[in-house]
């Protein structure tokens, strides 16, 4: 895993933004890239000077992520549970995580999207039981860009913000991912109940 991220962090650093692409599309078909490490790479790369702004890596990334996950999600629709069975190793993708993605799906339907894109390795291959299960695909993308924009933008806020000193935290990155993960969630959800919240505001005064 370690040579395959040091090629993709080659490759963003070389190639710039259509690097960026290709490395989270990868990563979102089950490459295990670690974009918790090339995600922060790109915002501290902004912060250098050699990308060009914030909101383009935040974007690209969301957009590759996106494209990873339509193959995911056509891969798992048309090869189904078999795929799984005879092809899931490579991608680093088990019965095991089957069955945990299998246990969100059927507490939370489709919001467990968004949740699966802040669990590491889960969050590479959820696209692939999604499709297996033939999720409508509005909601599907809907929760799949909110998870990726708040994934995504956490992490490139994050390394922007830290510019030339990234590669002192880059190992504690990899250790602490699912904190990163559950405070974005949090962030996140405490957003979301606050408009919903704010709206329901008005309502209650005209009745």
């Amino acid at each position: 895993m370690e040579h395959l991220s040091a090629f993709f962090l080659s490759l963003v650093d070389h190639v710039g933004l259509v690097g960026l692409f290709v490395a989270m599309a990868a990563g979102n078909i089950g490459a295990p890239i670690g974009s918790e490490v090339i995600i922060p790479a790109a915002g501290a790369l902004v912060a250098t000077g050699h990308l060009p702004s914030l909101w383009q890596v935040v974007l690209v990334a969301v957009l590759g992520e996106l494209a990873g996950g339509t193959l995911g999600y056509a891969i798992g629709r048309l090869g189904g549970r078999p795929f799984v069975h005879r092809y899931g190793h490579y991608v680093m993708f088990h019965e095991e995580e089957m069955a945990q993605v299998d246990r969100f799906f059927g507490k939370y339907g489709s919001f467990a999207i968004f949740l699966c894109r802040f669990i590491p390795v889960i969050r590479g291959v959820v696209s692939i039981p999604a499709g297996i299960a033939r999720m409508p695909l509005l909601p599907f993308y809907c929760w799949y860009a909110l998870g990726s924009l708040g994934f995504c933008g956490a992490l490139a806020l994050v390394g922007h913000a830290l510019g030339n000193n990234l590669d002192a935290i880059v190992p504690w990155l990899h250790k602490f991912t699912l904190v990163i993960a559950a405070v974005i969630v949090i962030a996140v959800l405490y957003a979301v109940f606050r408009i919903i919240k704010a709206r329901r505001k008005p309502a209650a005064k005209i009745t």
